[in-house]
């Protein structure tokens, strides 16, 4: 019996010739990731195991993006317990502020992530890196810490979903978009703990922020992984960010797959996630009229550098709408610098909105641009569950940058044609 791409990863770090679809494994890692959230319990449960240090200095990844700069004293007492352990053990990769950024941006763009690899990170959202041809999962704290330790992760198999990308979407139409229609298609739980496999010809129209913002949001359809092929994009992107060797599984042409879908993205709207589900969908022309009162570009999904330069070209010229906050965070360091030197920043205040330091900020109801009751937002953010950007009367409505960017001129959800 074949093997999907997963599968042939997971078989190989488990040392094994092949594996099925729910067989427990025990899977050597390439890389740990955890952030000031996650990590502070992950390393309490690490001292708890007596264990002499951590497996490998150089494979695991600390960042501090959720509340940093930090927002209380709370969030400092969680970022000075995980800067003390990177420094007892000698961490190489930790992030803190000025060098930070939100962790599923920055670790692809410093080449900490690369096909082949096998990743886990204390967040959901780590299922971002099968952009590359990972397999990059989120698990708990608990299991940070023994892959700390150990190097280690056990995993059941995951059985796969197939989606056969195929045409070419129109101008607007982004990753965000996709993947908000896939999720609208089969609902939060279509995917549960299943491979979601992307394919089809439809991909060589996707550049890489595209390919990780629907990797990215895997999760919200119940995925356990996102997964791509790894094509010349995939391949020019891994040469120009990381010295590391990598390694291209391709699925087997007999694997099994539990569904497959065809999805034309040529026929695709911008689409816009109600609340309080990203699985609640519906196309700008279906939306009617809904007055906001802020904006959100950026978080792990939506706040890459095309993410912005779609957002400035909208925005270019023109003036929020009063009384509207509009919040853009830059997810990286060099993506602000970048956005700096291509005049985005200026863009946006001049338009009216407020650029923020890299962080998940208001993304997890953290800081930032906290709701008020009654309040609404639109998004470009990941989840829009009750209460997560603030009161639990607050409304989220999740959205893709250029969808975002029209709504802050307008005042209300609108499309980039209506601007």
């Amino acid at each position: 019996m074949g093997m999907t791409m997963t599968q042939k990863i997971l078989a190989a770090h488990a040392g094994l010739d092949s594996v099925v679809a729910g067989q427990l494994i025990e899977a050597d890692l390439d890389l740990v990731l955890g952030n000031d959230i996650t990590s502070p319990v992950a390393i309490h449960e690490i001292e708890k195991m007596k264990v002499d240090g951590v497996f490998h200095k150089d494979r695991i990844a600390l960042v501090m993006d959720h509340f940093v700069p930090n927002k209380d004293i709370k969030s400092a007492e969680h970022c000075k317990c995980v800067r003390e352990f990177a420094c007892r053990n000698e961490i190489t990769n930790y992030f803190d502020v000025g060098e930070m950024g939100i962790e599923h941006a920055l670790l692809p763009e410093k080449g900490l992530t690369v096909a082949g690899d096998v990743i886990i990170g204390a967040d959901s959202h780590t299922c971002t890196y099968g952009a590359l041809g990972a397999f990059s999962t989120g698990v708990g704290s608990t299991d940070m810490a023994a892959g700390m330790a150990t190097g280690k992760a056990w995993f059941k198999v995951p059985s796969a979903i197939k989606f056969n990308l195929v045409g070419k979407p129109n101008k607007y139409i982004s990753g965000k978009d996709v993947i908000l229609h896939i999720i609208g298609m089969i609902g939060v739980d279509g995917a549960l703990y299943k491979s979601m496999e992307f394919v089809g010809e439809g991909i060589q129209y996707l550049s890489m922020d595209d390919r990780f913002t629907i990797a990215n949001m895997a999760i919200e359809a119940g995925g356990k992984n996102g997964i791509f092929p790894v094509d010349d994009l995939a391949k020019q992107y891994m040469a120009e960010h990381s010295k590391r060797d990598y390694k291209v599984y391709e699925a087997d042409a007999d694997a099994v797959y539990d569904e497959e879908y065809t999805i034309d993205l040529s026929t695709l709207k911008s689409t816009i996630a109600f609340p309080h589900l990203p699985e609640n969908t519906k196309t700008i022309d279906e939306v009617g009229d809904i007055k906001i009162d802020q904006v959100v570009i950026g978080s792990c999904t939506n706040g890459r550098f095309e993410d912005l330069k779609t957002a400035a070209e909208i925005l270019k010229g023109k003036k929020v709408k009063k009384g509207l906050r509009v919040i853009v965070i830059p997810a990286t360091q060099q993506i602000y610098l970048d956005a700096m030197e291509a005049g985005f920043i200026r863009t946006f205040i001049e338009a009216g909105a407020i650029v923020s330091t890299p962080t998940c900020g208001p993304c997890l109801g953290g800081y930032m641009g906290i709701l008020a009751a009654g309040e609404r937002c639109v998004s470009t953010t990941n989840r829009n569950f009750v209460g997560r950007m603030g009161h639990v009367d607050s409304e989220v409505y999740l959205a893709s940058p250029a969808v975002a960017a029209a709504s802050a001129l307008t005042g209300k959800i609108s499309g980039p044609e209506n601007v």
